[in-house]
């Protein structure tokens, strides 16, 4: 059944600003946090990292641009024209004074002018629901910006915090699936530098395909058109809130580094990705390097890519599938991400699987907000938390059992998951027909 509570549909819906205000005020909070964090440990920080990309050398080519592209949705199409043209301008004017000074040849110092340049004209001189729909956009844009700051800066903290990782245990646990990172390490060196570079730019734009996604999504507001109850930004988010604490509770380093060449004199020996290492040569929690992010489990690029395939099944209205482009797109961009993560040494399997079942869970107490918090809903949430939670505590203290026992380990983890999967799109997408959904978007 699609609705939880029918009654609920003809409440009134709560303000459709709220998420985006708690994250700005949240995020602000958090980059003075941070910014403490850092310069206590000696880093650079999310602020002085923002600053930066103001003025001097944008970290992120990229991610600025993408922001951009989030606050235009907000904008009439003149508006458009011209915030695009002064990033240009800006970014061009940036490039050259770097070039002639020798310095790095990149851009996104004009992006993020002009999205500051949006926030501060919207706030300032336009009014009504002109100025909300801007204030809203360029929020968002803001948003993407920020999280990448913070994200950064916590990437950094795991490893002063968290001296030992367990990857020892991990690797036992991912003998259960097959040690997935082993065959896809040799798949991508069979398929020689033009697959690898189409993997990594996958891997790296992650960021560029969201935006993508997010536009299409949102295309309509800066028309008049309505914003949707739900959209791939707040999903973005929320799994970048929720996916880094777990850094901090189970870090773990990779494959790459853990076992082979990237691990700095700390790997266990340089077997990635030619050989499994032995049982003589892998031992529990090990102690690592003060600079290599403990950023593997769960899996957030799995997380990520698997929030965009979702994203591109359907259009905005939930009704018809999204057009063919965005479908395909966001199937490919899921397949190449997990291949680049298993293939290039940066996850182990069972990394992935964590990743998928946040993501599910994440997406399940999003997901049709109309419909309330029923029980179909907490089951879901619940059950999501409750194997997300279990999957830990097996990789950690079962570690050789699910070793020494891979195939029934190996099914009862994938088979976990799969019911989790088959739990959500029965909720969400085959039991949500043409008719129900009208009926829902007619009562709200």
């Amino acid at each position: 059944m699609l609705i939880d509570d029918p009654g609920r549909l003809r409440a009134r819906p709560p303000s459709r600003y709220t998420f985006v205000s708690a994250a700005l005020a949240g995020s602000t909070v958090m980059l003075v946090v941070f910014q403490f964090l850092a310069l206590r440990d000696h880093l650079q920080g999310p602020v002085l990292a923002l600053l930066s990309d103001y003025v001097a050398t944008p970290k992120s080519a990229s991610v600025p641009w993408a922001g951009l592209a989030l606050a235009l949705v907000g904008l009439s199409v003149r508006q458009r024209i011209i915030a695009v043209s002064a990033a240009v301008a800006l970014d061009v004017g940036f490039a050259a004074e770097r070039a002639l000074r020798g310095g790095l040849l990149t851009v996104g110092n004009g992006p993020l002018i002009v999205l500051t340049a949006i926030a501060v004209v919207a706030g300032l001189r336009w009014s009504g629901p002109q100025r909300v729909t801007a204030l809203r956009a360029a929020g968002l844009g803001a948003l993407l910006v920020i999280a990448t700051k913070l994200g950064d800066t916590w990437l950094q903290l795991t490893a002063i915090a968290r001296p030992t990782v367990l990857d020892g245990y991990v690797v036992l646990a991912d003998r259960a699936l097959g040690d997935p990172s082993w065959v896809m390490g040799r798949v991508v060196d069979a398929m020689g530098s033009v697959g690898y570079g189409v993997l990594h730019w996958v891997y790296i734009e992650l960021p560029v395909a969201a935006m993508v996604v997010a536009v299409y999504q949102l295309r309509r507001v800066g028309t008049g058109g309505e914003w949707p109850r739900h959209y791939l930004v707040r999903t973005f988010l929320v799994l970048g809130l929720l996916g880094p604490i777990v850094y901090m509770i189970f870090p773990v380093v990779g494959p790459l580094f853990a076992f082979g060449s990237g691990g700095h004199g700390f790997a266990a020996g340089d077997y990635w990705p030619t050989v499994v290492p032995p049982d003589s040569s892998i031992v529990g929690a090990m102690r690592f390097d003060a600079f290599t992010p403990r950023n593997c489990m769960p899996s957030m690029h799995t997380a990520w890519a698997l929030s965009v395939f979702l994203h591109t099944r359907r259009d905005i209205d939930g009704i018809d599938p999204a057009p063919r482009w965005l479908r395909w797109g966001g199937t490919l961009w899921l397949v190449c991400t997990v291949a680049a993560t298993l293939g290039f040494g940066y996850h182990y399997g069972v990394d992935l699987v964590a990743g998928a079942v946040l993501c599910l869970t994440v997406e399940a107490a999003l997901r049709d907000p109309v419909r309330g918090w029923g029980w179909v809903r907490i089951r879901l949430v619940s059950g999501g938390l409750a194997l997300l939670t279990g999957l830990l505590l097996a990789y950690r203290f079962l570690a050789v059992e699910m070793a020494h026992n891979p195939v029934l380990a190996g099914t009862l983890i994938v088979g976990a998951l799969a019911v989790l999967a088959i739990g959500f799109y029965a909720t969400f997408f085959r039991a949500s027909s043409p008719r129900e959904l009208s009926t829902v978007q007619g009562g709200s």
